[in-house]
């Protein structure tokens, strides 16, 4: 269940950005039309750090109008918001969140009149447009997960690659590291988020090899958290053990599961009817929660109904599979073998 194995640790899954060339063709994705939508071929590739994952559907999906108002929710290197702000006119409106400090720096070099990045977590959606003094817009964009920047910075502590302090936080204010979970939470605290967020199968063999291995010296680093792993790894699968811990880690250091709910149920407020809401996960964790509300307007159980016995949901699934990368994306771009895009639709 878990797809991000060295894809995550060891590729990341950004690079650079695409944007347009004069003359692109469309075509479908996959060989498939989408709800009556074409998706644009591959584009040409400037010395930025951000390859946006299926970034042709996104923008299709959005369904652009000029003068609309849209959010990217996961700024990151940039790649979808700069090809967003392309689509719009001098009226039209795109706010930008993210909450790491490199965002700024990306940031810098979009000169449309109409673009604002906010510097906060996703969950705060609802709050900051309201500051702004907007109350709906007209399409949600979220490329969930970790950039390969973020992977890269050997000092985030990211990757297995780089020895560095076990530190993982998306926002380097935050105040919980993966330090701290890994010295400070119980041995079944540890065996909880290890099954449910990594899906270790020996979780519990793993916490409690945890906790027995701080008693003598803290786990201070990557090179200290994978010198335990590679003693309970399973042989030749090594990479994708590393992998699942260290996803089940970040997504606890981060609340990323909690941020992703609590942002999916403001977006029924935020976002007008016939707007549209894409959503792009790389794990089955984050693309079963993106799937159950779509579906049901709920994070779990069944689709709730009115006295009539009609569905009574928030939105309408554009498109009854997700759309994934075709072959010639993912050869062009490794990083997005996982990604899987769903779009729905305000009702």
């Amino acid at each position: 269940m878990v797809e991000l194995l060295n894809g995550l640790l060891l590729n990341g899954r950004f690079g650079q950005f695409l944007p347009k060339t004069p003359n692109e063709k469309r075509k479908t994705v996959n060989g498939k039309r989408h709800s009556g939508c074409t998706f644009v071929t591959k584009r040409t590739v400037p010395d930025l750090y951000h390859i946006p994952v299926l970034l042709d559907a996104c923008l299709e999906g959005l369904a652009i109008r000029p003068g609309g108002v849209y959010v990217d929710v996961t700024f990151g290197g940039g790649g979808h918001s700069r090809a967003i702000v392309e689509q719009l006119d001098e009226t039209g409106k795109l706010f930008a969140f993210d909450q790491d400090d490199d965002a700024a720096a990306n940031a810098a070099s979009i000169t449309h009149p109409g673009f604002r990045l906010v510097r906060a977590n996703f969950r705060h959606l609802r709050k900051y447009l309201k500051l702004y003094g907007v109350k709906q817009v007209d399409g949600v964009l979220a490329d969930l997960g970790i950039s390969s920047h973020q992977i890269d910075a050997a000092e985030r502590g990211f990757s297995t690659r780089f020895p560095a302090r076990l530190d993982m936080r998306m926002d380097q204010t935050a105040p919980l590291t993966a330090r701290e979970v890994v010295n400070t939470y119980g041995e079944d605290q540890l065996h909880r988020l290890l099954g449910m967020y990594g899906e270790v199968k020996n979780a519990r063999t793993l916490a409690a090899a945890l906790v027995r291995s701080r008693f003598s010296s803290p786990i201070e680093t990557t090179a200290d958290l994978t010198g335990i792993l590679q003693k309970l790894a399973p042989k030749g699968k090594e990479f994708k053990y590393y992998a699942q811990v260290f996803q089940a880690l970040r997504i606890e250091v981060n609340q990323e599961l909690v941020a992703l709910e609590e942002m999916l149920a403001q977006t029924v407020e935020v976002i007008r009817p016939g707007g549209r809401l894409v959503v792009m996960s790389y794990h089955s964790l984050e693309d079963r929660l993106v799937k159950n509300f779509i579906r049901t307007g709920k994070f779990s159980g069944d689709v709730e109904k009115d006295l009539f016995g009609n569905a009574d949901v928030p939105f309408r699934a554009v498109t009854k599979k997700p759309v994934e990368p075709d072959a010639d994306e993912v050869a062009r771009n490794p990083r997005a073998r996982s990604a899987k895009l769903r779009i729905a639709e305000r009702t």
